[in-house]
């Protein structure tokens, strides 16, 4: 039998009816998703919808009231801090807004993990941290530069790369393309979809973007108060499966003819 480790669009996560309420509000209700290995999938919907609390729940900042997250068939939901610890260190976490550390330079915002978690000597974390810099296509130049120096593409792909620096299997992204303009935009996309390429992670894109799910989704679930409204592939919501999918999509302003377009001109995995 194959190992399903290698087989991309076999179960990574599985996530059975989530909820989660605080107080008398309920902010997730009943949610069934699955993310497939390798697969990029984007959790879509506007803002009050429950994709931030969604988020804090895959990466175990936050308890449910109900339900169960299995990764690679574990449930982290009764996970004490020692063990989700440990699971964590099988996600990287792309924040919104980058968070990096304005103190710090880019080298030093990069290798923070590598300090945190590993013993290497400086010779063999700058020559990681330089490797990794430049799979994302940053020469030694920026290393010795501030977050103010850098351009809001060239932050994403700094924050990228910390993220990637423990080798996660799992990489979060949290309104990556929020606060960019459109050109920016689709460089950030073709990163998500070149890292997947490249390291054959699975990727979790928490968006309010509509036509960045297009581009680069397998899969994109759509929440509306706190529910799973509806879900498929790009293809499949387009084309009007769902009425509500077809309403955000036209409310979103998305060309889809263009978006089909680069989905075809996208190179295949």
């Amino acid at each position: 039998m194959p190992d399903d480790k290698h087989i991309r669009g076999a179960e990574h996560i599985v996530v059975q009816g989530l909820s989660k309420s605080f107080g008398e509000k309920r902010v997730l209700d009943n949610i069934d998703m699955k993310f497939g290995r390798g697969e990029i999938s984007v959790i879509i919907g506007g803002s009050g919808t429950g994709k931030t609390t969604l988020l804090r729940l895959l990466i175990g900042l936050e308890k449910p009231s109900a339900g169960s997250i299995l990764v690679d068939g574990e449930d982290i939901v009764p996970l004490g801090d020692v063990e989700m610890n440990r699971m964590r260190r099988k996600f990287g976490m792309v924040f919104q807004y980058a968070a990096l550390l304005d103190s710090m330079t880019v080298l030093e915002n990069v290798a923070f993990p590598l300090r945190e978690h590993r013993r290497l000597s400086e010779k063999e974390l700058r020559a990681q941290v330089r490797q990794r810099l430049a799979d994302l296509g940053l020469d030694e130049k920026v290393e010795s530069q501030f977050p103010s120096q850098l351009s809001g593409g060239m932050r994403k792909r700094v924050g990228l790369a910390r993220a990637l620096m423990l080798s996660p299997e799992i990489v979060v992204y949290d309104e990556p393309t929020s606060g960019l303009d459109p050109f920016t935009t689709e460089l950030v996309d073709e990163m998500i979809l070149s890292t997947r390429e490249r390291l054959e992670v699975t990727s979790i894109v928490i968006s309010h973007d509509m036509a960045s799910a297009l581009r680069i989704a397998d899969h994109i679930y759509l929440l509306a108060d706190g529910k799973v409204a509806a879900s498929g592939t790009p293809e499949e919501l387009a084309s009007g499966k769902s009425d509500l999918a077809l309403r955000f999509i036209q409310a979103s302003g998305v060309d889809l003819e263009s978006a089909r377009a680069q989905r075809r001109a996208a190179p295949e995995p």
